[in-house]
């Protein structure tokens, strides 16, 4: 039997042979040509620099217009419930390693179905690229006001928008050193700018009464804390954790790396996410907070706050910062999606010649070119198709529900679970609520589009080995059924609920409702993954790999 990329080399335990596919050799031999050159530094910048984007700008604000001082704390809550998701994908990526992992574990865990939906939505995120660089776009048009017109981008802002993404894919055209010399730099820019942003307030007005003034610490209630996850964005301004997850195929020591990498990535962007916070608590003057701090309102929080105190220079390097964020969101998000839709190509959701790495640079560049093309077109201007690009991003947020399932699945027998026992479930109910979280106005969106992909799989697989006989549609629903169930599910709770829906289902019972319903999906799916696994183990046909 050939060896999945997994099993190659020194590494650690690795589930049995037969409980996932085997990989074709012509998938071995492309894998074969990835560089693994990333080390802890590299990918911890990567995570960093993924987390930390423009969101930055605004989190505070909306943090406390939510929750008042007791923002600070929530913070350090989103954080928590990011590692708890981190610590199920850093797992599996040590465990098997592989370019865009997080798309190949679903096919693994629990079979065609998951991996098709998840596959689906995984093409579709690639869009969210786009509302980063119509981002760094707009905020030119402080500068050039031709750019952007009418609430949308003009068509020399198009123009420049597809140029901008044409030197992003360019530069990460020629290798992983390239790639992690340019994203060192962003990253320094991207760094230096918030943390001076943080000194330089805190020095011009520190006034710790403001944590207690104004309606005390907890001015609208300890539940409001729990508000600003959701409503306040904090769950999201921590996303892009995964990043170094999707890179594991080309780590030096992803066993030795991935975990700290991950973790420190997270825990810096937290402290300083906390660091401003603290810093737009004290800056703001008493005069904006005459209606409490649900009245504080700036178009530009921190930019503003900056002249207040006279540092105009301070201002215009965060007009500057607000072009280069986006930007550097953009161009990681180019090299991690490439790592994904080239995974695709492994699972037999795109045509294999999606399958090439370029043997000099080791870079996937045909899933490359494909994902520049793609968001060149989300670019376009489709009337409201701007509003459905500005959503696709949250589809994303479905991996780390199929991951937690393929940690549970996955595991070897025998091996001592230890603190695994317990971590993908938890990481199952924490995604769970990222998901409706994301409030009625996304998920009306986002979860259909989701679903289309059961269909969908089935039609491109017919394209490939003829339409899946009635006993393999019977196999795929019975250990993968649950999927579509639990976006269902959640669909319904997201329109009932009180995350924007008709708040029939009243906060907190809505969560607890949602918590309720992903414990009992989270059971089933192991189980129906454990069986899926068996069956492969035994030799009973399997289609995807």
């Amino acid at each position: 039997m050939a060896r999945t990329p997994s099993q190659q080399g020194s590494g650690p335990r690795q589930p049995p042979a037969r409980a996932v596919p085997a990989a074709p050799d012509a998938v071995l031999r492309e894998e074969g040509k990835l560089r693994r050159h990333l080390g802890f530094a590299a990918l911890t910048a990567v995570g960093f620099s993924d987390i930390v984007g423009s969101g930055w700008l605004f989190g505070a604000m909306y943090a406390a217009q939510t929750a008042g001082p007791l923002s600070v704390l929530s913070w350090l809550a989103a954080g928590a419930l990011a590692m708890l998701v981190a610590l199920v994908l850093v797992d599996l990526a040590a465990r098997m390693p592989e370019a865009g992992g997080t798309v190949r574990w679903p096919l693994y865990a629990n079979g065609p179905l998951v991996a098709g939906v998840i596959g689906w939505a995984v093409l579709l995120s690639v869009g969210a690229g786009a509302a980063e660089v119509t981002a760094t776009v707009q905020y030119l048009t402080r500068w050039f006001p031709a750019l952007h017109t009418e609430g949308r981008l003009s068509l020399p802002g198009v123009a420049v928008a597809i140029v901008l993404t044409g030197v992003f894919a360019a530069l990460n055209w020629f290798g992983v050193r390239l790639f992690t010399r340019v994203n060192y730099a962003l990253t320094v820019v991207k760094t230096a700018i918030p943390v001076l942003t943080v000194v330089l307030l805190l020095a011009s007005g520190f006034h710790p009464h403001r944590l207690t003034d104004h309606g005390g610490f907890a001015p609208y209630g300890w539940s409001a804390g729990l508000a600003a996850l959701s409503a306040g964005g904090l769950v999201y301004a921590v996303n892009g954790f995964q990043s170094p997850v999707d890179l594991a195929g080309e780590a030096r020591d992803p066993r030795r790396h991935l975990r700290p990498a991950v973790l420190t990535a997270i825990a810096l962007a937290v402290l300083l996410y906390v660091g401003l916070q603290l810093a737009f608590l004290f800056a703001v003057p008493d005069s904006a907070l005459t209606h409490g701090w649900r009245g504080v309102d700036f178009t530009s929080p921190f930019g503003q706050l900056a002249l207040l105190v006279n540092l105009h220079w301070l201002a215009l390097l965060l007009y500057a910062d607000a072009v280069v964020s986006p930007g550097g969101a953009t161009f990681i998000g180019l090299g991690i999606s490439a790592r994904r839709t080239y995974a695709l190509a492994k699972n037999g959701l795109l045509p294999r010649w999606f399958l090439g790495v370029h043997t000099g640079s080791g870079i996937p560049r045909r899933a490359l070119a494909l994902n520049a093309s793609v968001m060149a077109v989300y670019l376009l201007p489709f009337g409201t198709w701007q509003d459905v690009v500005g959503t696709l991003g949250n589809l994303f947020l479905l991996v780390y529900a199929t991951s937690a399932v393929a940690a549970a699945t996955l595991r070897p027998t025998g091996e001592p679970a230890g603190a695994m026992r317990w971590i993908p479930p938890l990481s199952f109910l924490v995604a769970t609520l990222f998901v409706y979280w994301s409030t009625w106005h996304r998920l009306h969106l986002t979860l259909p589009l989701a679903l289309a992909g059961v269909p969908l799989s089935w039609l491109l697989r017919s394209g490939r080995d003829g339409f899946p006989s009635r006993r393999q549609l019977r196999r795929e629903l019975r250990d993968g059924a649950w999927l579509p169930v639990w976006l269902t599910g959640l669909l319904c709770c997201s329109a009932l609920g009180s995350s924007g829906g008709l708040g029939l289902l009243r906060g907190p019972y809505d969560t607890l409702a949602v918590l309720l319903f992903a414990a009992a999906v989270f059971a089933w799916a192991v189980r129906s993954g454990r069986r899926h696994v068996a069956d492969a183990r035994h030799g009973v046909a399997h289609q995807g790999s």
